[in-house]
């Protein structure tokens, strides 16, 4: 089923947009993923879009504020669900990542921190009170990987397989280097080995399911977003491609690979 009630401690619950234009990202996702959008106050002239699809939370975005995140450029924040986000806190700082944002609570929605590992992948991570997080995936617009790039990722596979006790291993049998992050029993994203490109800090990649890399790359070319990478074919697994909003904040699309009958 792809309506999900309840997120599992250590898993992706939740995807958030900064954005220096927030009305040109609810057009731009919307047309790309068929988002529809619900605004909710969030302050003296400010509001926080949440994004629906077949009426479940998918993902969210909001104006980023020069005077509270200066030089902060536009991009998507991974939360991670924690039965309690000052234990998250408490874990993180021992595991040697810094605490960005303390624990806060968020009305009666859920309690939450912005965090950064040791290698410099900033995250958050979400305590469910009232919202649990997304609640639809495994169909088209809907958050299904997420990976790690970072320079260091044995320092960066520590950390997080001590804070979320996610094992984090090579595939059998793949000689690439890529980590795969499983939490419990579900595979939910990875880290590629290859550092990272000059001037790209360390950050976390979503992943957004799409029926068709190539159909979504192009729509979205039209749209004003710019292609990075692109699109290429995972053998036995899908095709994706990386592209930059029209803003500038970076995310992959991913087209899976159909199950041979």
């Amino acid at each position: 089923m792809p309506h999900i009630e309840q997120h599992p401690a250590g898993e992706f619950c939740w995807i958030e947009l900064g954005t220096t234009d927030q009305a040109a990202a609810k057009q731009f996702y919307g047309s790309l993923f068929g988002w529809k959008p619900n605004d909710m106050p969030m302050g003296p002239g400010e509001v926080y879009t949440i994004f629906q699809l077949e009426g479940r939370d998918c993902a969210a975005g909001y104006t980023l504020n020069p005077q509270r995140q200066p030089g902060v450029p536009p991009h998507w924040m991974v939360y991670i669900a924690v039965d309690s986000a000052d234990d998250a806190v408490a874990r993180v700082e021992e595991a040697g990542g810094t605490v960005l944002l303390a624990p806060f609570d968020v009305y009666t929605a859920g309690r939450m921190a912005v965090l950064q590992d040791p290698t410099g992948g900033t995250f958050s991570v979400w305590q469910a009170k009232d919202s649990k997080g997304t609640g639809i995936e495994g169909v088209d617009g809907t958050l299904c990987w997420a990976d790690l790039m970072t320079g260091d990722l044995e320092q960066a596979r520590k950390f997080y397989a001590e804070v979320f006790g996610w094992a984090i291993t090579p595939g059998p049998n793949d000689p690439s280097g890529y980590l795969h992050i499983k939490n419990g029993d579900k595979f939910i994203g990875g880290m590629p080995p290859g550092g990272l490109r000059p001037g790209v800090p360390p950050h976390w990649m979503a992943y957004f399911q799409v029926s068709s890399c190539d159909a979504s790359v192009e729509k979205a070319k039209g749209l004003g977003a710019r292609v990075y990478f692109g699109p290429e074919t995972m053998e036995n697994v899908g095709r994706w491609a990386v592209v930059g909003d029209p803003q500038g904040a970076g995310f992959s699309v991913f087209q899976p690979m159909m199950p041979h009958a």
